[in-house]
């Protein structure tokens, strides 16, 4: 320890100037009892959500370097919690089976690589040993296991604290006015050339056949070019929102079993058949009480491991910088 105080402080020392990400990656950024969390391990979690962040806040540099921040700061956490874990797991005592690794092991390389040799290959490229790799399914497999015995097992969620989640969050489980709807689509991309068949006679020609009682499933499934053609049209429930302005307007104002004309617009015809509808409404809790169950459940665990981590905290050595 005392070693590794002497390198920390020589790093916090050696300069009074920020870092750049690259002159960083090396230094130390924090450590947990006699383990080392460096920026790279920090920045390589980062790196997974940056291009994602950057993307969402394009334009707005300011706020893309605070969700950043925010990003750093919970990845530096994650890590140091394992790193509590694997600590408490070592002075507690446990003892892990090198046959349950062995199997662990297997079970990654089979997944992610299909065989040994594969594996090898790949993760050498990667600048990753074999010996390296196991002992990540290693540590990685001790941290599920220790969150599993102190965290998940055992958390039950009553009926009446579901209940009084819905009851409390109802505005959360309200869905507006929906029809159930089928929709044949005819792209208008074609109609500059010259040598394809207008598609506007084409929607009129189906819309003859179904007033002469083909089946608008039928229909779909021979000539509409939308997503759901396989599926006769079916676009299931939809509600006001999910439609384009002019669809919607002629969708909710249709009756169950009714059918649209000839709907142009800038890029394609639709004809729309209405098979049923439903008023905004709140849904009933049987039908969200497995998803309520399930954030309670999360909500649950998030409680139980900030305890768990604050109090492993309280009984090793960490500091950060």
């Amino acid at each position: 320890m005392k070693i590794i105080r002497t390198i920390v402080l020589a790093v916090a020392l050696g300069s009074g100037l920020p870092l750049a990400r690259a002159e960083m990656a090396n230094g130390i950024r924090a450590i947990v009892h006699d383990s080392i969390v460096t920026y790279e391990d920090v920045f390589e979690l980062s790196s997974q959500t940056e291009d994602v962040l950057r993307r969402q806040y394009a334009g707005q540099p300011e706020l893309f370097d605070a969700k950043m921040r925010e990003a750093d700061k919970e990845n530096l956490d994650k890590l140091l919690a394992n790193e509590l874990i694997l600590h408490e797991f070592q002075t507690a005592g446990y003892n892990l089976p090198e046959s349950i690794i062995d199997d662990a092991v297997q079970e990654r390389i089979h997944a992610q690589f299909g065989d040994r040799a594969t594996a090898t290959k790949t993760l050498l490229a990667r600048g990753i040993t074999y010996e390296k790799f196991r002992q990540q399914v290693r540590e990685r497999f001790i941290i599920q296991a220790m969150r599993e015995k102190y965290i998940s097992s055992g958390i039950i969620i009553s009926p009446h604290k579901v209940e009084t989640y819905y009851l409390a969050h109802r505005n959360d489980y309200k869905v507006e006015d929906e029809v159930k709807l089928r929709m044949i689509v005819l792209d208008r991309s074609s109609d500059t050339d010259t040598n394809a068949p207008d598609t506007k006679e084409l929607a009129k020609e189906i819309l003859r056949k179904l007033d002469e009682g083909a089946s608008f499933a039928e229909m779909a499934k021979i000539y509409s070019q939308g997503s759901q053609r396989a599926q006769g049209g079916d676009w299931d429930w939809v509600e006001r929102s999910v439609l384009r302005k002019e669809l919607a307007e002629v969708a909710f104002s249709l009756k169950p079993g009714q059918r649209s004309g000839v709907i142009e617009t800038p890029s394609a015809y639709y004809l729309m058949l209405v098979e049923d509808t439903k008023t905004a409404h709140c849904k009933p809790l049987i039908d969200v009480r497995d998803q309520i169950e399930h954030t309670l459940v999360l909500d649950e665990q998030k409680r139980l491991e900030k305890q768990w981590i604050d109090r492993l905290r309280k009984k090793t050595f960490v500091r950060t910088f």
